[in-house]
């Protein structure tokens, strides 16, 4: 579901919500926003990214497929379709199995690179479902969830969502190289809203969320508060306003003004980099596409390309 203004929220009057400061101050009318977490992420990352993903039309072409992109899809619809077999189907092999049969040698350096890094998930998957109770139903997989309220109303698919004793618990997978921590799973505005979204679509207490990193086998999770929680829609609420208000300065200003870059290191990884030529005087040389692989795999001569 995409992020744009819609009818006025609950309560009749259309209070409106300011942001901004001083001369960049603007009054924005309190409308009901619809959204995703990942759209409100991509705002979030840069709005010009944003502008090229979501308001151009059509949107410029993006630039080579990554290959740590082709891991995570082959890793979640994997694990996916493991949860659909029968319960004494769901083995390690058969995980093993799904992983090589859905699998897309997209970005990757070479067709060796590709079949390493088949087997390489493979292995992942397999290791991480060895760990899991294949009787323990969850209650659900790839599950749509959504919540609304006077000013917002997102929708998000969670990868897992677990009954623990009375309590619901949001899992998400996860397969960069980087190494997670704690603040990733407490500071995830996607995570939290998840939480908000499957406790109001299920009708059920939700505020654990977990991290689970196939790389490295280990479970980051963390429990909110139900301030934590509110204090997360409000930014989400917050974020969303933002979104509308550069609406109103691109009918007056322009999407250039509306929609500004923000250069930094997340630059090199933007697939619409080639559009953007703020960001490109950051990134001397281009990223390879296999460049977002962890190290232990990337060879010498990969690190020498970047």
């Amino acid at each position: 579901m995409e992020c744009h203004p819609g009818s006025v929220g609950v309560g009749g009057e259309d209070e409106g919500v300011t942001v901004g400061q001083g001369e960049f101050e603007l009054r924005v009318p309190a409308r009901l926003v619809t959204c995703t977490p990942s759209r409100l992420g991509t705002w979030l990352d840069c709005p010009r990214r944003y502008r090229f993903a979501y308001v151009d039309r059509p949107s410029p072409p993006k630039g080579a497929p990554w290959a740590h992109n082709s891991v995570g899809a082959a890793v979640h619809v994997a694990l996916a379709a493991w949860w659909q077999l029968a319960p004494g189907e769901r083995t390690p092999e058969s995980a093993a199995r799904l992983v090589r049969e859905r699998w897309q040698p997209l970005g990757f350096r070479d067709d060796g690179q590709a079949a390493d890094w088949r087997e390489r998930a493979a292995d992942m998957v397999a290791r991480y479902v060895e760990d899991l109770d294949p009787t323990d139903e969850p209650v659900g997989v790839e599950r749509t969830v959504a919540l609304k309220t006077d000013r917002l109303a997102v929708s998000g698919r969670i990868d897992r969502l677990d009954r623990r004793g009375e309590d619901l618990v949001v899992v998400d997978y996860k397969t960069g190289r980087h190494v997670l921590s704690t603040d990733d799973a407490r500071g995830s505005l996607a995570l939290a809203l998840y939480a908000l979204a499957a406790a109001r679509t299920m009708r059920r207490e939700c505020r654990r969320v977990e991290l689970h990193h196939l790389p490295s086998g280990e479970v980051i999770a963390w429990e909110h508060s139900a301030s934590s929680l509110a204090r997360h829609l409000e930014r989400a609420t917050e974020i969303s306003m933002e979104v509308v208000a550069a609406e109103s300065v691109a009918t007056q200003d322009g999407l250039d003004a509306a929609y500004p870059p923000t250069p930094g290191p997340l630059c090199r990884w933007c697939d619409y980099l080639a559009h953007c030529p703020q960001g490109r005087l950051g990134v001397p040389r281009p990223t390879q596409p296999w460049a977002g692989l962890p190290a232990d795999i990337v060879s010498t001569v990969d690190e020498h390309l970047e």
